[in-house]
Order: C-alpha cells, then sequence, then structure tokens
C-alpha cells in the first residue's frame, strides 16, 4: 500500500492553491480529482468578476482557472483525474479508498487530508416546495453547466427562486441568450446574493426583484406549465390575495449551497450546524489531527479569491504538520460571535501555535448601515473598527494584529455593535 504525506480531494480553486502550497520536493503530494479536467465550477462560470485581489485583474471563471492550473504545472504534486473517492477511515493514519478506470479500486495511506470538495445547490425536496412535479425545475447551477458546457438552453419563460449569486448570474445569462426572465423571488426582505450582482444582472436588465416572496405553487402535468408567488409576512406566511402567477417553462432554483463533506461522513469530527460545515482552528485543521478543511467545503464564499487564499493557507499548513508532526500540544480558545452575527470562522484559535497572518470570516445576522466592531477577550479590547452596510449576503472578514496575545481558557468575542440610524 502506498504511503503519501498529503492527499488533497479535489481540484477545483481551493484543491489547485492548496496543493501549490502543499507542494515540496521532499514530500509526496497527491491530487484525486473526480472530473475529467481541473478547475471545478470555475469551468462553466465563463462571466468575468474573478481575480481581483489574487490576480489583480478581472478574469472570467476558465481564466482563473488556467492561471491556478499553470501555477501548479511544475510542483511536486502528482494528480489522479477522473477518481471517486467512496471510502475513508482513520487508523494511525488516513486510509483512503479510490476507485477510477485506469487502475480499479485502490486503498492508499495518508499522513494528511487536505478537503476542497467544494459545496453542491440545496435542492426542490430540501427546501418543500408544494404543487406538481413537472419537467423544467432544476438548480440554477445545473441550468448554468447544461447552458455553458453543454450549449443547450432549458427554457424559453424563466423564473428564478432565490437571489444567491448564481441565479442572479444566471438571470442575466439567460436574458443574454434571448429567454424571457419574468423576476426573481426571494423569500427574505434582502437579496442573499451580492449587491454588485443585483444590480449588474438584475437592475441593468431590468429584471424584477421581489423580496418577501416564494413560491406557492407549481402547475404542470409532464412540462412546467405556470408557478405562482405569494409575499410572505414576518413569521414566513404567506400573505392573502398577495399571489402573482407567471406563466413558464422552466424554474431555475437558487436556494443557498451547502459545503460538500458527505465524503468523509465515516470520520469523527466536529462540525458546524451554522455554516454545515467543519469546526477548525486557525490553520484549517479540524478536530481530527493531521484532517484540514478550507474553501466552500468549510464555508460559502463570495469570491473565489477568498476560496483560492484559505486553501494556500490550509495547503502550508498541512505541509508544517507533515515537517513536524510531533509539535506542541495545542491550547484552543473559542471564537465566538454575539447576538448580532450568525458565525464566525475559525471556530477555535490554538494559542499554542503561530497567530500570524489570521484572518476572522464572518456574517452578520441582518442589514446594518452603521455599527462598530469589537474584538475582545474578556474586558481587554484588542480591535476597535467602524462599519458601514454590513448584509448577511456578503462575507466580513477582519485581520487579527499580527503580536497579539491571547489567554487560555477565556473565548475570544467578535462583537457587532448596531448604530442606530
Amino acid at each position: 500500500m502506498k504511503t503519501y504525506d498529503i492527499v488533497i480531494i479535489g481540484g477545483g480553486s481551493g484543491g489547485l492553491a492548496a496543493a501549490q502550497a502543499a507542494s515540496d520536493p521532499n514530500l509526496d503530494v497527491l491530487l484525486l480529482e473526480k472530473d475529467a479536467m481541473l478547475g471545478g465550477i470555475l469551468n462553466q462560470c465563463i462571466h468575468n468578476g474573478f481575480g481581483l485581489h489574487r490576480y489583480q485583474t478581472e478574469l472570467t471563471g476558465p481564466e482563473y482557472a488556467q492561471r491556478a492550473i499553470e501555477e501548479l504545472r511544475d510542483c511536486n504534486v502528482e494528480i489522479k483525474m477522473k477518481t471517486t473517492l467512496y471510502h475513508m477511515e482513520k487508523k494511525q493514519d488516513y486510509l483512503i479508498t479510490y476507485i477510477n478506470q485506469a487502475e480499479g479500486e485502490i486503498t492508499i495511506r495518508a499522513k494528511a487530508i487536505i478537503a476542497t470538495t467544494g459545496s453542491y445547490e440545496r435542492t426542490r425536496g430540501a427546501i418543500g416546495l408544494p404543487g406538481s412535479r413537472p419537467k423544467g425545475v432544476l438548480n440554477a447551477g445545473v441550468a448554468q453547466r447544461y447552458l455553458n458546457i453543454e450549449g443547450y438552453m432549458v427554457g424559453k419563460n424563466i423564473f428564478i427562486l432565490g437571489s444567491g449569486d448564481i441565479g442572479l448570474i444566471m438571470a442575466r445569462r439567460m436574458r443574454l441568450e434571448g429567454a424571457n426572465v419574468l423576476g426573481v423571488a426571494e423569500i427574505m426582505p434582502h437579496p442573499s446574493g451580492l449587491t454588485r450582482n443585483v444590480v449588474q444582472c438584475l437592475h441593468d436588465f431590468d429584471i424584477p426583484l421581489y423580496l418577501s416572496h416564494t413560491i406557492t405553487d407549481i402547475k404542470g402535468t409532464d412540462q412546467l406549465e405556470s408557478i405562482t408567488i405569494s409575499e410572505m409576512d414576518y413569521t414566513f406566511n404567506p400573505i392573502k390575495d398577495s399571489e402573482k402567477t407567471f406563466e413558464v417553462d422552466a424554474l431555475l432554483l437558487s436556494v443557498g449551497l451547502i459545503p460538500d463533506i458527505t465524503t468523509f461522513n465515516g470520520l469523527s469530527f466536529l462540525k458546524d450546524e451554522r455554516t454545515n460545515g467543519a469546526v477548525v482552528d486557525q490553520h484549517f485543521e479540524t478536530s481530527l489531527e493531521g484532517l484540514f478543511i478550507a474553501g466552500n467545503a468549510l464555508h460559502i464564499h463570495d469570491l473565489v479569491d477568498w476560496v483560492s487564499e484559505e486553501s494556500e493557507k490550509a495547503g502550508l499548513a498541512a505541509k508544517a504538520y507533515i515537517h513536524k508532526r510531533q509539535g506542541k500540544k495545542k491550547c484552543l480558545v473559542e471564537v465566538l460571535g454575539n447576538q448580532h452575527i450568525n458565525y464566525v470562522l475559525p471556530q477555535t484559535l490554538d494559542i499554542n501555535n503561530t497567530l500570524k497572518d489570521v484572518t476572522l470570516s464572518f456574517r452578520v445576522k441582518e442589514k446594518y448601515d452603521r455599527a462598530m466592531l469589537y474584538l475582545k477577550q474578556g474586558e481587554k479590547t484588542i480591535i476597535k473598527k467602524k462599519a458601514r452596510f454590513l448584509v448577511p449576503a456578503e462575507m466580513e472578514r477582519l485581520s487579527l494584529p499580527e503580536n497579539i496575545e491571547l489567554q487560555k481558557d477565556q473565548p475570544l468575542e467578535l462583537i457587532v455593535e448596531v448604530i442606530p440610524s
């Protein structure tokens, strides 16, 4: 049985960045990718807007992927394509069983794993959409692949449920391809996607956005014929006589992404019910030693640039872990958010290890025009900062001071103090 120092699962933007960072002439590093090409979801994202932070230029998804692939080309990383991982267990090291056409079923040993498996779309069944079940109801990401990769239009009269970024981008994409996009419904009172995508994909194309609305009926026997939306009250119940009906042949769902860590269900590590991902420290190591998770497999990002940055840190951390496997015992300090924060990540900080170059990522629960951010440990204020236009759809980031010193047995708390308008 062959032993690898580091095995990276997933060859999208996260896996490519992690592999490049983990590459070392003295280490055996393996990247496993289930698809026939590297780049993951980037390959079907033909719109621009990628790379502004990482490459200081505006790229399409395939262009961003190609740059990351080129950066990996001279690295000491073995790559296996069209390879599906279907079993994993933890002994002294990790035992990974994968399958591909060339090798059949193979089991290998890994001293460390980096999971960059991305995310999957929440489905119709997960949100309990009412009505009949005709052809023409599909996820926005699936429709994007059909159109941009397969060259197939899923419909002529389109409605979109959910204002996530994929849904917003597909509203524009379908309009550019000649489809009649009748509107986007969002159950929340605010958009779920980035403000720039609301403006560029909806406002610029006069596509209506129905906030505080959701679908209350779907009609069609074989093919989708119509959908009905209703306005929702503050308890998310339909308001009487607020129904609007649209004749459509395709309904695209953009109702959220979920970190894809299903492959690792056989492993026992702490999970975070708020993110649907894992609990990690500042090096993206889980509670299971030697298992690192980063990118959208950890929590959902707005920008691919942040996925790459986070995964790069995980790759460096995994490499450091291999070089000094018998390091200091961890001393974890919990990171908490107050009542205005949905989640903070990383959820723990190991104060026995370096706290250099640590960034806290967080999302607020509601829209706040003005606020003060405080990072405190007990009575000590570490950071005090003004903030404006905080919205749940946009992930916020806060860098820790490089000279930060934390006490054990006392949580670190990130506080959003709302300033009334």
